[in-house]
């Protein structure tokens, strides 16, 4: 039995690419992942100074298509980012979108996939700051399934470290350096025992995850922190809005306190990454009766439906990336 696994493991690990060989799009050129390398004095890695998106893709095997998420907004959002960052001179919406597709064309994804664009101080410098430094980009594309369950419900703790404030490092931005915050976080959370983080502002109001914004339902009203709470503004927490307006389920942006969460009818975390994933227990407490509420898995079945191009009212999500006769 342990020779059959173990062969079978084998076998499913040389079905899948190497990574190395997967095309991305480096220095203006598409080349091989195994051959985009930086410097080791690039800014950007020796001090963080770069920000980027993450892109999900699904797989429709029924269309035999791919459907990339939410593309232009991901590109909005990355241009945002960058202008906060002092590059400004950056691929238009239409440029980055472009390049975005024919990355994910050129890997023939059959499975789900994640694409990365980023921007990054390119410099060779050592000095801490923003200004007068050379910047680029580039984008890569890898499969990926689940970050985090999102069936049976996750185990969630509150932990010690606070997120980033705007007046600190902008949470509106997903600056690569500021990613250390989440690390801490997530870190302290599985070492204590638990699948995921829930995070606080320094004023003690649930902020996010580790790395996925947060809503709670109570009393069939979903409710989230505001995004003056020192959040992301998700696009997914954008998109569940929507998929609310859909379901005529009433939503509320608001600060929530960290003892609403133990006494919520149901919560659940949600963004690129992480997708719809329902929250089982906060701080050793069950949320509702333990199990995934009605409204997430509402919220969750018209979610994944949407992703892969099944629901005509969500069409507008999605991408289509490969050309069909």
């Amino acid at each position: 039995m342990v020779t059959e696994q173990a062969t079978a493991l084998a076998a499913g690990a040389a079905s899948k690419p190497d990574q190395n060989s997967l095309v991305c799009f480096f220095q203006g050129r598409y080349v091989p992942l195994g051959e985009a390398r930086l410097p080791l004095m690039t800014h950007a890695f020796l001090y963080g100074t770069g920000v980027f998106e993450g892109i999900r893709a699904y797989w429709n095997p029924e269309e035999k298509q791919l459907y990339a998420l939410r593309v232009k907004e991901h590109i909005v959002r990355l241009r945002n980012s960058s202008r906060i960052m002092l590059m400004s001179e950056v691929p238009s919406v239409e440029e980055f979108t472009e390049i975005v597709t024919q990355v994910l064309r050129r890997n023939n994804f059959q499975e789900d996939a994640y694409c990365r664009p980023s921007v990054y101080k390119s410099t060779e410098a050592i000095g801490v700051k923003l200004h007068g430094l050379t910047h680029d980009y580039y984008v890569l594309a890898v499969p990926m399934g689940d970050y985090i369950d999102t069936e049976k419900g996750i185990s969630t703790g509150t932990v010690s470290w606070r997120r980033t404030s705007d007046t600190s490092i902008p949470s509106r931005s997903k600056i690569t350096g500021s990613y250390v915050n989440p690390a801490f976080s997530k870190t302290e959370a599985m070492l204590n025992g638990f699948d995921e983080a829930i995070v606080l502002t320094a004023e003690g109001h649930v902020s996010e995850g580790s790395a996925e914004n947060l809503f709670m339902i109570r009393d069939g009203v979903l409710i989230t922190p505001s995004v003056s709470d020192d959040i992301l503004e998700g696009i997914t927490r954008a998109g569940i809005f929507e998929i609310a307006r859909h379901l005529d389920i009433p939503v509320k942006e608001r600060s929530i306190d960290r003892t609403e969460l133990y006494i919520a009818d149901e919560v659940f975390l949600c963004g690129t990454g992480a997708q719809v994933s329902p929250v089982s227990s906060v701080d050793h407490r069950p949320v509702g009766d333990g199990h995934v509420g009605p409204i997430s898995r509402r919220i969750s079945r018209t979610y994944f439906d949407a992703v892969r191009g099944r629901l005509e009212a969500f069409r507008h999500w999605v991408t289509p990336i490969y050309t069909r006769e």
